[in-house]
């Protein structure tokens, strides 16, 4: 929906709310214009119901007020005397219409001295819960989120099992545009897996002022500007519906080109307009090596300083006959395979060869050779560790999923590029060779209706030979380089898809542990309360947390104690 839509559905509202109170507030002393005024009619109405004004503005915030609403309903016909359970779930069935029959079919009086105490103490527990979802929706929604970390991308910065907030604030909170949705969840409802959400209506897309813009080399939280209900959800019959852009999967990477950079990669790392981009120290730039050793690799023979519990990547090279036709028609068709030297064959991305396909081709594991992800600083060790025979960097050839998904471009995911990072305002030339670039942008970013007709490019019916961006793009990475889904595979990142940035790791453990007890034994303490941007090791601050929660607690215990007395 746009502006002009949305203010026609605002002044529709209105006159509802017109024709379903007027009567209500001549009876509480008032006039009955008053209920026919935009925001003023709520200011009336929140005195008339004895609750305080800025409630209104509770009513005018995406989300909160879905919340809200049902709240102001209840409170209304409670002034009017109606107290009974079954007038509470009718109004709220009814959507608030309810107040109609109240209005015209009851001679109801107003109660300007009725108690603000629920009645019962059920009644009190659920209005003190529905204050705290309220609360907790504003908090979630427009301050500060919490997140965790399902993948290895950022490994050795962020840890599969981090719990993180990530603050809404700095970069500016985005206006929900999905305006009926389940508060507190993301896509789908826990335990059911159905969408928690309504598709329509949609509000325009509007954000907040931040308090600073997105650097280079930031971590951000951000949807997934590929994503689909179908991709989230592990539907594999190809039907893809689209999801809102804020009901996205949420991913977090690393920001490595901003806005106007022109980046390009090379063996690996990154040149940010034609500088070598140095990261922070807190980030651990991970590929993947193939270690042969002099011996087989076991426990014994394995190097000790490479045991590491937060190490995702450690895969067998499988080796076979590869005079087989059918071995070398797999390597020639399935992308995801490649071949080190000559006798041994690998995956680098998803973690190994499929078991099936291994015992199909008479596939055996090497003894002596693993491919695992590792640090400039642990390639450095394991060179010099004495049953070590090669540790040899992992290169990948051409590969047209890197984008723009140009075959002829022969771009692989060590080495692309150079590629613009669009900017607002900015303008490009269009043609056949750019438009690949930027046809996502022109498209599902921005809006438009594009059609390429031969070497003519047309949009919104318009014949035209360039583009003006309507809004900043990022190129967002994952550190743990070869084990990372990121730009390298669906290009920009509009900024309207970014949700925040991580501020804090809050709680810590092994997520894949296998029981609720190996968890509680795996919680990294020392992770617990630090912050993710800085210099230096992680300090944490838990002890520091911990001392000011046992503070509130004894306070709001003594507090408790000493009004009893009272009593």
């Amino acid at each position: 929906m746009t502006f002009t839509q949305w203010f026609i559905f605002f002044i529709v509202v209105q006159v509802i709310h017109f024709l379903g109170t007027w009567k209500l507030y001549v009876k509480a002393g008032r006039k009955s214009w008053e209920a026919a005024i935009p925001i003023y009619n709520g200011m009336v109405l929140m005195k008339i119901i004895n609750r305080p004004k800025w409630w209104i503005v509770l009513l005018f915030i995406p989300i909160v007020n879905l919340l809200m609403f049902p709240v102001i309903w209840i409170e209304t016909l409670r002034t009017f005397g109606f107290y009974k359970k079954l007038d509470s779930l009718l109004v709220i069935a009814t959507l608030g219409l309810y107040i109609f029959y109240i209005n015209y079919a009851t001679d109801t009086k107003y109660n300007a001295e009725r108690s603000l105490k629920p009645r019962s103490e059920l009644g009190e527990w659920v209005s003190s819960i529905a204050f705290a979802i309220i609360a907790a929706t504003l908090v979630h929604t427009y301050f500060m989120q919490p997140f965790t970390i399902p993948t290895s991308s950022l490994e050795k910065s962020l840890l599969v099992g981090d719990y993180l907030f990530v603050s809404k604030f700095h970069y500016g909170a985005r206006v929900p545009s999905t305006v009926i949705a389940a508060p507190m969840v993301h896509d789908s409802l826990p335990y059911t897996g159905t969408a928690s959400y309504l598709k329509k209506p949609q509000l325009p897309y509007t954000r907040l002022p931040g308090l600073q813009k997105i650097k280079n080399n930031d971590i951000v939280c951000f949807n997934w500007p590929a994503d689909t209900l179908a991709t989230m959800w592990g539907d594999t019959s190809g039907k893809f519906t689209y999801k809102p852009v804020d009901k996205k999967t949420n991913y977090v990477k690393r920001c490595v080109g901003i806005a106007g950079d022109s980046i390009q990669m090379i063996d690996g790392y990154f040149y940010i307009n034609g500088k070598k981009n140095i990261l922070p120290d807190r980030a651990k730039l991970q590929f993947y090596y193939t270690y042969e050793s002099k011996k087989p690799i076991n426990q014994n023979t394995y190097p000790k300083f490479l045991m590491d519990k937060e190490r995702t990547g450690v895969y067998k090279i499988l080796s076979e006959y590869w005079d087989n036709p059918k071995v070398q028609d797999a390597i020639k068709q399935n992308g995801s395979l490649s071949k080190i030297g000559s006798d041994s064959l690998y995956t680098e991305v998803v973690g190994g060869v499929n078991p099936s396909f291994a015992r199909r081709l008479k596939m055996i594991s090497v003894d002596n050779k693993i491919n695992i992800n590792l640090t400039d600083e642990e390639v450095s060790r394991l060179k010099k560790y004495p049953l070590t025979k090669s540790v040899i960097k992992v290169n990948h050839g051409a590969d047209n999923a890197i984008f723009p998904h140009v075959k002829a471009l022969g771009w692989s995911q060590d080495n692309f590029g150079p590629i613009y990072i669009p900017e607002a305002g900015a303008t490009v030339n269009l043609d056949s060779k750019s438009l690949p670039f930027y046809e996502q942008i022109i498209k599902n970013y921005e809006n438009n209706d594009l059609q390429v007709v031969g070497d003519n490019i047309f949009i919104n019916g318009e014949k035209v030979d360039s583009y003006t961006f309507k809004q900043d793009y990022f190129y967002l990475i994952g550190d743990n380089r070869h084990n990372s889904l990121d730009a390298r595979y669906w290009g920009y990142v509009p900024f309207d898809h970014v949700l925040g940035k991580p501020v804090m790791v809050w709680f810590s453990w092994d997520a894949d542990a296998p029981s609720f007890g190996a968890k509680l034994k795996s919680i990294r303490w020392d992770r617990m309360f630090t912050t993710v941007h800085g210099d230096g090791k992680p300090v944490s601050y838990r002890y520091l947390v911990f001392a000011l929660i046992a503070i509130y607690i004894g306070y709001s215990f003594f507090k408790g104690k000493k009004k009893s007395a009272k009593k």
